[in-house]
């Protein structure tokens, strides 16, 4: 299934993607949140829309989506996950992922604005193959780790390089601001997609390719990230990992390229749909 979330900012019902149209199940009850997945909510929501099939109400093609999950208790980033973008940044290449987070107040919808901070001058993109956890995983290991999720989704890992790196700390100050974690267009059930091991991604902007990479190149795999990240903290049900970016991206380019208002950013990945993002300035 294709499980999409529509409607305004902070007030989206869920519904589902069936054959390239948007169909509304807010009758279902319930989101697309912790709860949802901890208490079997895919093969609940598949019998209810076997069930309903004839009765589901279509909503417009241009309805606003949302986040395709509900806001998450953590988003789990890995960092220098791919060996061409480590070198193009000139990093040390990890001898184990490189953990940070996202703020959960900086996800939107697909095709939302992104809005560059107060002050910010070195706003930048990264395309990313998400992973949405859909049960509790503690201590788990490589072997059983795809059990542990619920499906995949495109992620834009919007950062703010001199946050990030200039400012002294961790990365998460780069990588928080509101409008920071673009999701969507929908979350992939893991039966869909049952090779994820080659994943074609691509980002543009204003037309441009500037990101053309693929999950066969992750440095740690799909798998073993779940694994090691369970390690360290128990990864709830609708949790996000953001498994890293390929090459490309503007801090990259010499002299580096950043986002300013008006640009027009486009990522799309195979399996995951296309999302869309117009810059704006601060407000």
């Amino acid at each position: 299934m294709k499980l999409i979330r529509h409607g305004n900012l902070g007030q989206e019902k869920i519904g589902v993607q069936i054959d390239a149209k948007y169909y509304d199940l807010s009758a279902f009850g319930e989101d697309y949140n912790e709860q949802f997945f901890e208490n079997n909510g895919i093969e609940r929501l598949t019998k209810y829309i076997n069930e309903n099939k004839n009765q589901l109400k279509e909503i417009s093609a241009d309805s606003r989506l949302g986040a395709p999950i509900a806001r998450p208790s953590k988003i789990v980033c890995i960092g220098l996950n791919y060996l061409d973008h480590a070198n193009e940044t000139g990093a040390a290449i990890p001898k184990e992922p490189i953990i940070f987070f996202k703020s959960t107040t900086s996800v939107v919808g697909p095709f939302d604005n992104i809005m560059l901070p107060k002050d910010s001058e070195k706003t930048d993109w990264e395309v990313e193959f998400g992973v949405v956890i859909g049960k509790t995983a503690r201590y788990i290991e490589e072997a059983n780790a795809l059990e542990h999720v619920a499906g995949y989704v495109l992620i834009n890992d919007v950062s703010e390089r001199e946050f990030q790196l200039e400012r002294g700390g961790t990365w998460d100050k780069g990588k928080g601001c509101d409008t920071f974690a673009p999701m969507g267009p929908y979350l992939v059930t893991r039966d869909e997609m049952p090779d994820i091991s080659n994943v074609a991604l691509w980002l543009s902007v204003n037309g441009e390719m500037h990101q053309d990479g693929n999950t066969k190149n992750l440095i740690f795999s799909v798998p073993e990230l779940i694994a090691y990240v369970s390690k360290f903290m128990t990864l709830l049900p609708g949790d996000v990992i953001s498994t890293g970016t390929p090459a490309g991206v503007g801090l990259g380019y010499k002299p580096p390229v950043y986002l300013k208002a008006g640009d027009v950013v486009e990522l799309g990945a195979d399996g995951l749909g296309v999302s869309r993002q117009t810059v704006v300035s601060f407000s």
